[in-house]
């Protein structure tokens, strides 16, 4: 509840629903309307060793176990919007080959950096600014009435995946890293661009036109994923810019 509340105040409360038409194009203008520090163009560009083994941990806490808090959405979702839910997910599970799950890939990368894969393992040192860009995947897909905003929350997050993933992949390449630490990001420059539609038109509009009573969620799902994306993206950037850890200090202490 208090999670919740805090939400509400920094993203405000949904509103009134727009067209269910005009949902693709409002999804679109919010994804070049994001003003967030750009984490990945950092990356790309100058961040040391260090520092993308601090991003892959931040990134570890979802990463590990991607696609689950929005798998949640499946049992509350029918016909047209679960089918592209269900197309988009097949994709993040590696299309039923285990050792192609995108989390296991990750995994790989995360070891291919030399840090600890393991579910969990850096709990201690990952801020609440972090968690609570899961947290909010997790309210979301866990109760019905935000179907809505998970759907809104996955659509947007598929629509602005695949540039920031090819910048990551280039950042690892700059620093010396091969296949094993780069496969998960370029695996999501393809699978999200193909993504895209399918999440803006079929998934997000389709639940639209459904049912245009949750087109309101489905928008605020999305104001929601840029607000607590970016408050993580402002933490970890002012921390970079100071020459500091992005960590828990207390942990890392």
């Amino acid at each position: 509840h208090r999670f919740e509340a805090e939400l509400l105040e920094l993203v405000g409360e949904p509103g009134e629903p727009p067209e269910p038409e005009d949902i693709d194009a409002i999804l679109r203008e919010m994804m070049h309307a994001d003003d967030a520090p750009a984490v990945s163009t950092y990356i790309e560009r100058e961040a040391t060793a260090a520092q993308v083994a601090e991003f892959m941990i931040h990134r570890s806490a979802y990463q590990l176990k991607e696609a689950d808090p929005h798998s949640w959405a499946l049992p509350r979702l029918w016909g047209a919007p679960k089918a592209a839910m269900v197309e988009i997910q097949a994709d993040e599970y590696g299309g039923g080959r285990a050792d192609q799950i995108h989390a296991a890939l990750f995994a790989r990368a995360m070891d291919a950096v030399g840090l600890d894969s393991s579910y969990g393992a850096y709990l201690d040192q990952i801020p609440g600014v972090t968690l609570a860009t899961v947290n909010l995947m997790s309210l979301f897909g866990l109760h019905r009435r935000r179907r809505g905003a998970i759907v809104g929350h996955l659509a947007l997050f598929e629509m602005t995946s695949s540039l920031p993933n090819r910048r990551y992949a280039a950042g690892l390449r700059r620093l010396g890293y091969g296949a094993d630490a780069t496969e998960f990001f370029d695996v999501h420059v393809v699978a999200d661009a193909v993504h895209e539609s399918i999440a803006a038109v079929d998934l997000a509009g389709g639940l639209a036109r459904q049912d245009r009573r949750l087109a309101a969620d489905i928008v605020w799902g999305a104001r929601a994923l840029l607000a607590v994306d970016g408050r993580w993206a402002h933490h970890v950037m002012s921390a970079w810019d100071e020459d500091r850890s992005s960590l828990s200090l207390l942990a890392v202490s």
